[in-house]
């Protein structure tokens, strides 16, 4: 029962998927980010920030499932979990200014 209610929720092709929609718009949200962090070249943007910060803004921008809040405040969970001590409060800060735009 456990394993059940537990049960990840998308099939197996799911992420597969979404890794190729976010590189079918990669032009789009990488333009956002460097609207919004015109400081950070993307070159200079550590690579699991840059990862974290691409999906968010497909997230916000083309999928559009989950409240904008949400997804903001999964990504800085990832970057939390995952980034240097500084990557939350970046990638914080770069979704709060994108989601001012829309």
């Amino acid at each position: 029962m456990m394993q059940q209610l537990f049960a990840v929720s998308f099939g197996k092709d799911q992420p597969q998927h979404l890794v190729e929609n976010i590189l079918s718009n990669l032009q789009t949200l990488d333009g956002s980010i460097r609207a919004s962090a015109p400081e950070w070249p993307i070159e200079k943007i550590a690579k699991i920030d840059l990862a974290i910060l691409r999906l968010a803004v497909y997230e916000l921008l083309v999928e559009k499932h989950e409240p904008p809040k949400v997804i903001i405040d999964e990504a800085v969970e990832l970057a939390k979990e995952f980034g240097n001590e500084s990557s939350p409060k970046f990638v914080n800060g770069v979704l709060g200014t994108i989601l001012k735009t829309i």
